[in-house]
């Protein structure tokens, strides 16, 4: 029999549409950048781990990949990440923008999560600093009407940008999970390994000024890394990778003028994984064009999108 004091874990799903907060949301929770951001659809390719860690629980935050109707063979493998992330988890979290109307998109998750009947069920409303107090009392009506079959355990209003309720949500989360162990080291904030962090870093700086369809043609992967011979007080890396994208028209894009607009790129990615790593850094990257890699099945397991 479980006392109030017991120490408690698991893992929770932060699911969601395309831009709704997600990695906002797993950043603020977990106190530090561990999921890049964009204004950007779809950001966000892997079931990507954030670690809470408080005195009395544990949370290990999966953000997935935003839910939508899927035009490529990406696409496609990005849901079924989802659907993977919702079957093993203790509590389900979903976003719904506190400044949009849901429609068919937020109601089939909604159907989805009530399919794990198991999982405990918070509905967060994201994005609260967008919209009156009165308008807000009206969403979330809306969506607590949205619960079929099952009744969220939670609904709570929040704003990760500028932090309101991210506390309560954490307690609240906390409050949901079983007793169980540590599953991760107090220190650790994320199980994503350093040349993962470092891939996304890059793609993000990319995505800064992407316009378009080009975003989605983004993906970036490591040559090489070797640590130099300590010096100075810091570690030294020397990091080459590699930026794919699908046309020759979208690398002109990324090069710009003279390579000013990848001489950027690299600038500010690298001064975001330098702090992350806290050690100095040589990064060189390169473009290739690897055509239509999004449908190429073959293309995406080298790209690490394998299927499961």
């Amino acid at each position: 029999m479980s006392t109030e004091n017991e120490f408690r874990s698991g893992f929770v799903a932060i699911v969601g549409r395309p831009n709704t907060g997600k990695s906002t949301l797993v950043n603020a929770l977990v106190g530090s950048k561990v999921v890049i951001t964009s204004p950007h659809p779809n950001t966000t390719r892997h079931a990507i781990r954030g670690i809470v860690n408080e005195p009395d629980f544990q949370a290990i935050l999966v953000d997935t990949p935003g839910v939508h109707k899927p035009k490529t063979l990406l696409g496609k493998r990005l849901n079924a990440v989802v659907e993977e992330s919702l079957d093993s988890v203790d509590v389900i979290i979903i976003c719904l923008p506190a400044d949009e109307e849901s429609g068919a998109g937020d109601q089939y998750i909604i159907d989805e999560i009530a399919k794990h009947p198991r999982s405990k069920k918070i509905a967060l409303v994201t994005k609260t600093d967008l919209i009156s107090k009165a308008n807000l009392a009206t969403r979330l009506a809306s969506i607590m009407a949205m619960a079929k079959g099952f009744t969220w355990d939670e609904i709570v209003p929040v704003s990760a940008a500028t932090h309101e309720q991210i506390d309560l949500l954490k307690k609240l989360i906390g409050q949901q999970l079983k007793p169980g162990p540590e599953f991760y080291p107090t220190n650790m904030r994320s199980d994503q390994s350093i040349e993962q962090l470092i891939c996304e870093l890059i793609r993000e700086a990319a995505l800064r000024d992407a316009r378009q369809e080009l975003p989605h043609s983004i993906v970036v992967t490591i040559d090489e890394m070797s640590e130099r011979e300590k010096t100075g007080s810091r570690p030294f890396f020397d990091i080459h990778a590699t930026v794919h994208v699908e046309r020759d028209s979208q690398r002109a894009i990324l090069l710009g003028h003279q390579g000013s607009q990848l001489k950027d790129i690299g600038m500010r990615a690298r001064a975001d994984i330098e702090r992350e790593l806290e050690a100095r850094i040589f990064l060189g990257l390169h473009i290739k064009v690897s055509k239509e890699w999004q449908r190429d099945s073959k293309m995406l397991d080298k790209l690490g999108f394998a299927e499961n």
